[in-house]
Protein backbone atom coordinates (compact mmCIF):
# COMPACT_ATOMS: atom_id res chain seq x y z
CA UNK A 1 0.00 0.00 0.00
CA UNK A 2 1.79 3.06 -1.18
CA UNK A 3 1.91 5.81 1.40
CA UNK A 4 -0.56 8.81 -0.73
CA UNK A 5 -2.56 6.89 -3.01
CA UNK A 6 -2.03 6.22 -6.43
CA UNK A 7 -1.68 8.38 -9.18
CA UNK A 8 -1.96 8.82 -12.92
CA UNK A 9 0.96 10.93 -14.33
CA UNK A 10 0.52 12.52 -17.66
CA UNK A 11 4.31 11.54 -19.73
CA UNK A 12 5.41 13.23 -23.00
CA UNK A 13 8.68 11.05 -22.87
CA UNK A 14 10.42 14.72 -21.94
CA UNK A 15 12.14 16.08 -18.93
CA UNK A 16 9.76 18.01 -17.09
CA UNK A 17 7.47 14.95 -17.32
CA UNK A 18 9.33 12.34 -16.43
CA UNK A 19 10.71 14.17 -13.34
CA UNK A 20 7.43 14.89 -12.49
CA UNK A 21 6.79 10.99 -12.26
CA UNK A 22 10.15 10.54 -10.57
CA UNK A 23 9.32 12.98 -7.68
CA UNK A 24 6.29 11.71 -7.01
CA UNK A 25 7.33 8.03 -7.03
CA UNK A 26 9.76 9.08 -4.54
CA UNK A 27 7.58 10.91 -2.56
CA UNK A 28 5.48 7.39 -1.73
CA UNK A 29 2.40 7.80 -4.56
CA UNK A 30 1.91 4.89 -6.14
CA UNK A 31 2.48 6.39 -9.78
CA UNK A 32 0.71 4.93 -13.26
CA UNK A 33 2.55 6.87 -16.10
CA UNK A 34 0.43 7.27 -19.01
CA UNK A 35 1.57 8.49 -22.69
CA UNK A 36 -1.12 10.41 -25.04
CA UNK A 37 -0.93 9.66 -28.64
CA UNK A 38 -2.89 12.75 -29.66
CA UNK A 39 -1.43 12.60 -33.71
CA UNK A 40 0.54 11.27 -36.45
CA UNK A 41 2.15 13.87 -38.40
CA UNK A 42 2.36 11.57 -41.05
CA UNK A 43 -1.41 12.01 -41.97
CA UNK A 44 -0.99 16.02 -41.82
CA UNK A 45 1.37 15.56 -44.87
CA UNK A 46 4.26 17.38 -43.51
CA UNK A 47 8.06 16.73 -44.98
CA UNK A 48 9.89 16.59 -41.28
CA UNK A 49 10.61 13.88 -39.49
CA UNK A 50 8.13 13.04 -36.82
CA UNK A 51 9.04 14.56 -33.23
CA UNK A 52 7.39 15.84 -29.71
CA UNK A 53 5.32 14.20 -27.40
CA UNK A 54 3.39 12.11 -29.80
CA UNK A 55 6.61 10.39 -31.84
CA UNK A 56 7.63 6.56 -30.99
CA UNK A 57 10.61 7.94 -29.52
CA UNK A 58 9.12 9.76 -26.86
CA UNK A 59 6.60 7.24 -26.02
CA UNK A 60 9.76 4.87 -25.55
CA UNK A 61 11.59 7.56 -23.26
CA UNK A 62 8.05 7.62 -20.88
CA UNK A 63 8.17 3.75 -21.13
CA UNK A 64 11.85 3.44 -20.50
CA UNK A 65 11.44 5.86 -16.77
CA UNK A 66 8.94 3.71 -15.64
CA UNK A 67 10.36 0.27 -16.57
CA UNK A 68 13.38 1.80 -14.42
CA UNK A 69 11.51 2.62 -11.55
CA UNK A 70 9.10 -0.25 -11.41
CA UNK A 71 5.88 1.46 -12.09
CA UNK A 72 3.09 0.76 -15.08
CA UNK A 73 2.98 2.60 -18.23
CA UNK A 74 0.06 2.59 -20.73
CA UNK A 75 -0.26 4.45 -23.91
CA UNK A 76 -3.66 6.20 -24.29
CA UNK A 77 -5.06 6.67 -27.64
CA UNK A 78 -6.83 9.68 -28.35
CA UNK A 79 -6.55 10.57 -31.79
CA UNK A 80 -10.09 10.71 -32.52
CA UNK A 81 -11.08 13.11 -29.30
CA UNK A 82 -7.67 15.18 -30.01
CA UNK A 83 -9.20 15.22 -33.88
CA UNK A 84 -12.87 16.44 -33.63
CA UNK A 85 -11.74 19.06 -30.64
CA UNK A 86 -8.45 20.58 -31.31
CA UNK A 87 -8.00 20.57 -34.92
CA UNK A 88 -10.86 21.16 -35.83
CA UNK A 89 -11.27 24.08 -33.65
CA UNK A 90 -7.91 25.19 -35.22
CA UNK A 91 -8.98 25.02 -39.05
CA UNK A 92 -12.71 26.76 -37.86
CA UNK A 93 -11.27 29.64 -36.17
CA UNK A 94 -8.58 30.29 -39.18
CA UNK A 95 -11.64 30.15 -41.63
CA UNK A 96 -13.53 32.68 -39.14
CA UNK A 97 -10.65 34.76 -39.48
CA UNK A 98 -9.52 34.10 -35.83
CA UNK A 99 -6.08 32.68 -34.57
CA UNK A 100 -6.34 29.68 -32.94
CA UNK A 101 -4.83 28.68 -29.49
CA UNK A 102 -4.55 24.81 -30.18
CA UNK A 103 -2.42 24.27 -26.79
CA UNK A 104 -4.29 26.07 -24.91
CA UNK A 105 -7.93 23.53 -25.98
CA UNK A 106 -5.59 20.75 -25.48
CA UNK A 107 -4.71 20.65 -21.77
CA UNK A 108 -8.25 21.90 -20.98
CA UNK A 109 -10.71 20.35 -22.83
CA UNK A 110 -8.76 17.16 -24.20
CA UNK A 111 -6.02 16.36 -21.92
CA UNK A 112 -7.42 16.59 -18.88
CA UNK A 113 -10.44 14.69 -19.59
CA UNK A 114 -8.85 12.27 -20.95
CA UNK A 115 -6.43 11.54 -17.89
CA UNK A 116 -8.92 11.73 -15.14
CA UNK A 117 -11.63 9.08 -17.17
CA UNK A 118 -8.60 6.92 -17.23
CA UNK A 119 -8.06 7.72 -13.93
CA UNK A 120 -11.67 6.38 -12.63
CA UNK A 121 -10.77 3.34 -15.06
CA UNK A 122 -7.54 2.72 -13.12
CA UNK A 123 -8.38 3.65 -9.60
CA UNK A 124 -6.13 6.42 -9.21
CA UNK A 125 -7.53 9.40 -7.22
CA UNK A 126 -5.18 11.73 -8.62
CA UNK A 127 -3.48 12.98 -11.67
CA UNK A 128 -0.36 14.84 -12.14
CA UNK A 129 1.45 16.93 -15.49
CA UNK A 130 5.07 18.26 -15.47
CA UNK A 131 3.53 21.91 -15.80
CA UNK A 132 5.22 25.42 -14.20
CA UNK A 133 2.05 26.25 -12.03
CA UNK A 134 0.62 25.70 -8.81
CA UNK A 135 -2.60 24.70 -7.34
CA UNK A 136 -3.84 26.51 -4.48
CA UNK A 137 -7.40 26.22 -2.14
CA UNK A 138 -8.59 29.54 -0.94
CA UNK A 139 -12.08 30.08 -0.21
CA UNK A 140 -13.46 26.66 -1.09
CA UNK A 141 -12.02 27.04 -4.65
CA UNK A 142 -8.72 25.62 -6.21
CA UNK A 143 -6.66 28.39 -7.94
CA UNK A 144 -3.99 28.35 -10.66
CA UNK A 145 -1.00 30.38 -9.76
CA UNK A 146 2.26 31.08 -11.21
CA UNK A 147 4.85 28.97 -11.86
CA UNK A 148 7.65 29.79 -9.17
CA UNK A 149 10.27 29.91 -12.22
CA UNK A 150 9.10 33.07 -14.32
CA UNK A 151 10.77 32.16 -17.87
CA UNK A 152 8.95 28.70 -17.44
CA UNK A 153 5.22 29.33 -16.26
CA UNK A 154 2.33 27.91 -17.58
CA UNK A 155 -0.35 28.90 -16.08
CA UNK A 156 -1.38 30.88 -19.07
CA UNK A 157 -2.21 27.72 -20.89
CA UNK A 158 -4.49 26.09 -17.61
CA UNK A 159 -7.04 29.15 -17.16
CA UNK A 160 -9.89 26.30 -18.19
CA UNK A 161 -9.28 23.32 -16.34
CA UNK A 162 -12.41 23.03 -14.21
CA UNK A 163 -12.60 23.46 -10.76
CA UNK A 164 -13.78 19.64 -10.54
CA UNK A 165 -10.76 18.43 -12.42
CA UNK A 166 -8.32 21.16 -10.73
CA UNK A 167 -9.38 19.37 -7.16
CA UNK A 168 -7.96 16.36 -8.21
CA UNK A 169 -4.51 17.36 -10.01
CA UNK A 170 -0.74 17.51 -8.92
CA UNK A 171 1.36 19.60 -10.60
CA UNK A 172 5.04 19.26 -9.08
CA UNK A 173 7.02 21.16 -10.47
CA UNK A 174 5.60 24.51 -9.68
CA UNK A 175 7.94 25.31 -6.72
CA UNK A 176 10.96 24.47 -9.11
CA UNK A 177 13.15 26.24 -11.66
CA UNK A 178 13.84 24.15 -14.96
CA UNK A 179 17.88 24.32 -13.92
CA UNK A 180 16.81 22.01 -10.63
CA UNK A 181 15.11 19.78 -12.97
CA UNK A 182 17.68 19.35 -14.95
CA UNK A 183 19.67 18.62 -11.69
CA UNK A 184 17.37 15.92 -10.67
CA UNK A 185 18.00 14.58 -14.14
CA UNK A 186 21.68 14.36 -14.03
CA UNK A 187 21.40 13.35 -10.27
CA UNK A 188 19.54 10.06 -11.44
CA UNK A 189 21.85 9.91 -14.39
CA UNK A 190 18.37 10.44 -17.07
CA UNK A 191 21.53 11.90 -19.65
CA UNK A 192 19.24 10.99 -22.87
CA UNK A 193 16.72 13.46 -20.97
CA UNK A 194 18.97 16.35 -20.01
CA UNK A 195 20.29 16.48 -23.47
CA UNK A 196 16.55 16.21 -25.40
CA UNK A 197 15.97 19.24 -27.53
CA UNK A 198 12.65 21.01 -26.16
CA UNK A 199 9.88 21.46 -29.08
CA UNK A 200 7.59 24.80 -28.86
CA UNK A 201 5.78 23.94 -32.40
CA UNK A 202 2.15 23.10 -32.13
CA UNK A 203 2.08 19.16 -32.76
CA UNK A 204 0.15 18.72 -35.51
CA UNK A 205 2.52 20.96 -37.21
CA UNK A 206 5.80 20.43 -36.78
CA UNK A 207 6.98 21.97 -39.69
CA UNK A 208 5.58 25.28 -38.06
CA UNK A 209 3.97 25.78 -41.59
CA UNK A 210 0.00 26.40 -40.70
CA UNK A 211 -1.11 27.70 -43.98
CA UNK A 212 0.29 24.15 -45.68
CA UNK A 213 -1.54 22.37 -43.07
CA UNK A 214 -4.45 24.27 -43.48
CA UNK A 215 -4.31 23.76 -47.41
CA UNK A 216 -3.99 19.81 -46.76
CA UNK A 217 -6.88 19.34 -44.37
CA UNK A 218 -8.98 21.98 -46.27
CA UNK A 219 -9.90 20.38 -49.66
CA UNK A 220 -10.36 23.22 -52.01
CA UNK A 221 -9.71 25.88 -49.60
CA UNK A 222 -7.58 27.83 -51.93
CA UNK A 223 -10.18 28.42 -54.47
CA UNK A 224 -12.19 29.16 -51.86
CA UNK A 225 -10.41 32.11 -50.55
CA UNK A 226 -8.36 33.36 -53.72
CA UNK A 227 -8.45 36.52 -55.12
CA UNK A 228 -9.04 38.53 -52.07
CA UNK A 229 -7.66 42.06 -51.23
CA UNK A 230 -5.32 44.34 -48.90
CA UNK A 231 -6.66 47.14 -48.29
CA UNK A 232 -5.22 49.96 -45.99
CA UNK A 233 -7.34 51.38 -43.07
CA UNK A 234 -9.35 53.61 -44.97
CA UNK A 235 -10.57 51.29 -47.63
CA UNK A 236 -8.25 51.57 -50.32
CA UNK A 237 -6.78 48.87 -52.09
CA UNK A 238 -3.01 48.34 -52.26
CA UNK A 239 -3.17 44.61 -53.54
CA UNK A 240 -3.96 41.03 -53.97
CA UNK A 241 -3.16 38.31 -51.08
CA UNK A 242 -3.51 34.40 -51.21
CA UNK A 243 -6.77 34.63 -49.19
CA UNK A 244 -7.89 35.86 -44.90
CA UNK A 245 -7.25 32.02 -43.12
CA UNK A 246 -3.04 32.08 -44.14
CA UNK A 247 -2.74 36.04 -42.31
CA UNK A 248 -2.98 36.89 -38.21
CA UNK A 249 -3.17 40.23 -36.57
CA UNK A 250 0.56 41.67 -36.12
CA UNK A 251 1.79 40.05 -38.79
CA UNK A 252 4.20 41.64 -40.56
CA UNK A 253 6.72 39.26 -42.75
CA UNK A 254 5.00 37.20 -45.30
CA UNK A 255 3.00 39.17 -46.45
CA UNK A 256 4.24 38.73 -50.22
CA UNK A 257 4.47 42.37 -51.09
CA UNK A 258 6.08 45.43 -50.58
CA UNK A 259 4.20 48.39 -48.91
CA UNK A 260 7.28 50.95 -49.02
CA UNK A 261 7.08 51.25 -45.06
CA UNK A 262 6.51 48.67 -42.26
CA UNK A 263 3.24 47.19 -42.74
CA UNK A 264 1.30 44.85 -40.56
CA UNK A 265 -2.28 43.11 -40.34
CA UNK A 266 -4.52 44.97 -38.59
CA UNK A 267 -7.75 43.42 -39.08
CA UNK A 268 -9.20 40.42 -40.76
CA UNK A 269 -12.29 40.35 -42.80
CA UNK A 270 -13.69 37.28 -43.52
CA UNK A 271 -17.07 38.70 -44.60
CA UNK A 272 -15.37 40.59 -47.83
CA UNK A 273 -12.16 38.62 -47.77
CA UNK A 274 -10.04 41.57 -46.66
CA UNK A 275 -7.04 41.80 -44.97
CA UNK A 276 -6.13 45.45 -43.50
CA UNK A 277 -3.06 46.99 -43.56
CA UNK A 278 -1.58 49.14 -41.13
CA UNK A 279 1.26 50.99 -39.17
CA UNK A 280 2.45 49.70 -35.39
CA UNK A 281 0.41 52.20 -34.33
CA UNK A 282 -3.06 50.78 -36.07
CA UNK A 283 -2.53 47.78 -33.43
CA UNK A 284 -2.84 49.41 -30.25
CA UNK A 285 -6.11 49.23 -28.62
CA UNK A 286 -7.86 50.46 -25.16
CA UNK A 287 -9.85 47.20 -24.50
CA UNK A 288 -11.23 43.72 -25.43
CA UNK A 289 -14.14 41.67 -24.96
CA UNK A 290 -13.81 38.21 -23.82
CA UNK A 291 -15.91 35.20 -23.76
CA UNK A 292 -16.45 31.51 -23.24
CA UNK A 293 -15.20 31.90 -19.16
CA UNK A 294 -13.88 29.59 -17.34
CA UNK A 295 -13.62 31.54 -13.33
CA UNK A 296 -10.74 29.80 -11.07
CA UNK A 297 -10.33 32.36 -8.05
CA UNK A 298 -14.08 34.01 -7.90
CA UNK A 299 -16.82 32.08 -9.36
CA UNK A 300 -17.93 35.32 -10.68
CA UNK A 301 -17.00 39.16 -10.40
CA UNK A 302 -19.67 41.50 -9.25
CA UNK A 303 -17.57 44.82 -9.82
CA UNK A 304 -14.55 45.98 -11.59
CA UNK A 305 -11.25 43.96 -10.32
CA UNK A 306 -8.10 45.46 -10.80
CA UNK A 307 -5.83 43.08 -12.80
CA UNK A 308 -2.74 42.41 -14.80
CA UNK A 309 -4.18 40.94 -18.17
CA UNK A 310 -2.31 38.30 -20.71
CA UNK A 311 -3.68 38.62 -24.14
CA UNK A 312 -0.94 35.89 -25.34
CA UNK A 313 1.24 33.45 -24.15
CA UNK A 314 5.08 34.96 -23.75
CA UNK A 315 2.90 38.66 -23.16
CA UNK A 316 4.29 40.08 -19.90
CA UNK A 317 0.62 41.04 -18.94
CA UNK A 318 -1.08 44.64 -18.77
CA UNK A 319 -2.95 46.74 -15.71
CA UNK A 320 -6.21 46.08 -16.82
CA UNK A 321 -9.60 46.88 -15.17
CA UNK A 322 -12.03 43.88 -16.06
CA UNK A 323 -15.48 44.17 -15.16
CA UNK A 324 -18.25 40.67 -15.65
CA UNK A 325 -20.92 41.34 -18.06
CA UNK A 326 -23.10 38.39 -18.20
CA UNK A 327 -20.97 35.58 -19.81
CA UNK A 328 -18.49 37.93 -21.13
CA UNK A 329 -15.63 39.76 -19.58
CA UNK A 330 -15.00 43.20 -20.63
CA UNK A 331 -11.03 44.52 -20.05
CA UNK A 332 -10.02 47.91 -20.25
CA UNK A 333 -6.08 48.41 -20.40
CA UNK A 334 -4.36 51.30 -18.42
CA UNK A 335 -2.27 51.73 -21.68
CA UNK A 336 -3.27 50.87 -25.03
CA UNK A 337 -1.86 46.83 -25.89
CA UNK A 338 -0.71 46.15 -29.27
CA UNK A 339 -1.92 43.32 -31.33
CA UNK A 340 -4.62 41.82 -29.58
CA UNK A 341 -6.19 38.58 -31.89
CA UNK A 342 -9.19 37.69 -32.21
CA UNK A 343 -9.32 33.74 -31.18
CA UNK A 344 -6.73 33.94 -28.76
CA UNK A 345 -6.67 33.45 -24.99
CA UNK A 346 -6.82 36.09 -22.61
CA UNK A 347 -5.93 35.33 -18.78
CA UNK A 348 -6.52 37.48 -15.84
CA UNK A 349 -4.17 37.33 -12.92
CA UNK A 350 -4.38 39.08 -9.02
CA UNK A 351 -0.43 38.49 -8.14
CA UNK A 352 0.14 34.73 -9.40
CA UNK A 353 -3.44 33.82 -9.16
CA UNK A 354 -5.36 33.08 -12.18
CA UNK A 355 -8.97 34.36 -11.84
CA UNK A 356 -10.20 33.32 -15.05
CA UNK A 357 -9.64 33.65 -18.91
CA UNK A 358 -11.88 32.38 -21.86
CA UNK A 359 -11.61 33.61 -25.79
CA UNK A 360 -10.54 37.14 -27.19
CA UNK A 361 -13.73 38.12 -28.97
CA UNK A 362 -13.25 41.38 -30.41
CA UNK A 363 -10.83 44.42 -29.41
CA UNK A 364 -11.75 48.56 -29.29
CA UNK A 365 -11.06 51.37 -29.07
CA UNK A 366 -12.53 54.18 -26.30
CA UNK A 367 -13.42 57.60 -27.19
CA UNK A 368 -11.29 60.14 -26.39
CA UNK A 369 -13.12 60.27 -22.42
CA UNK A 370 -11.51 56.50 -21.97
CA UNK A 371 -8.88 57.45 -18.87
CA UNK A 372 -11.70 59.81 -17.73
CA UNK A 373 -13.68 56.57 -17.11
CA UNK A 374 -10.81 53.82 -16.22
CA UNK A 375 -9.90 56.69 -13.48
CA UNK A 376 -13.16 57.13 -12.18
CA UNK A 377 -13.72 53.37 -11.95
CA UNK A 378 -10.21 52.95 -9.91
Amino acid sequence: MSKHGRILVAMSGGIDSSVAAVMLHEQGYEVVGMTMKTWDYASSGGSKKETGCCSLDSINDARNIAVELGFPHYILDIREEFGDAVIDHFTGEYLEGRTPNPCVMCNTHIKWDALLRRADKLDCELIATGHYANIREENARYVISKGKDELKDQSYVLWGVSQESLSRTKLPLGHLHKSEIREMATERKFYDLVNKSESYEICFVPDNDYRGFLKRRIDGLEERVKGGNFVDTNGKILGKHEGYPFYTIGQRKGLGIAFGYPAYVTEIRKETNEVVIGVDSDLLRDGMFVGKLTMQKYASIDKPLETVTKVRYKDAGTPAIITQEGDKMKALFHEQVSGIAPGQAAVFYEGDDVVGGGWITKSFNQDSVFHQQLEAIV
